[in-house]
């Protein structure tokens, strides 16, 4: 690859990599500063991409890294806001005394998960419901299903006990279904 096609092809991923950072950190500003970051990285580096990976992914590994770096500046210097509280009661009324859906909440079929994977609407459906969440839920739920980083991980870098960790993946989970069932089911 030629430089000029090379700082094209970095330019190109600009738009996914703003999009994850900025549902990451929450605010423009800082988004659009690390991903400014990345890309600097990513051409400076560029001779040491080894090709083990597609490029897009080494370019991906190199903004999480920055991403896990300011996350943990930050929880150094500003205090773990628990959004999770907030909606309590709402949880509650999906399930009935024992454990089981209540039958309006019960999840509703999506149609064929290959069909549904390869369909770009659904993609831009979940990019609007992850930032519907709110900022910690969503910080916890990319860090541990798009970025891949371990329970403990995760429990390690945002100082906080792996069974509340568990619970906001929970209830991650259940208000990505709730968004994507709305926004997908009636526009079928």
């Amino acid at each position: 690859m030629t430089l000029s096609s090379m700082d094209e092809h970095v330019a190109s991923m600009r738009p996914r990599l703003l999009s994850f950072a900025r549902l990451q950190l929450r605010d423009q500003t800082s988004a659009e500063d690390i991903v400014q970051d990345t890309l600097i990285t990513a051409i400076e580096k560029q001779d040491t991409f080894s090709g083990r990976s597609a490029f897009e992914t080494w370019v991906f590994g190199i903004l999480k890294n920055k991403l896990l770096e300011r996350i943990r500046y930050e929880r150094r210097y500003i205090s773990w806001q628990d959004d999770e509280h907030s909606d309590e009661d709402s949880f509650e009324n999906l399930f009935k005394e024992n454990g089981r859906w209540q039958a309006a909440s019960m999840p509703q079929p999506w149609g064929e998960p290959d069909q549904i994977l390869e369909n770009a609407a659904f993609w831009q459906l979940l990019d609007t419901c992850l930032i519907a969440l709110p900022e910690n839920t969503a910080r916890v739920f990319t860090m541990r299903e798009l970025m891949d980083l371990t329970t403990q991980e995760i429990c390690q870098i945002l100082s906080l006990s792996e069974a509340n960790c568990w619970v906001i993946l929970h209830r991650a989970r259940l208000k990505l279904r709730a968004c994507i069932e709305k926004g997908w089911l009636t526009e079928k």
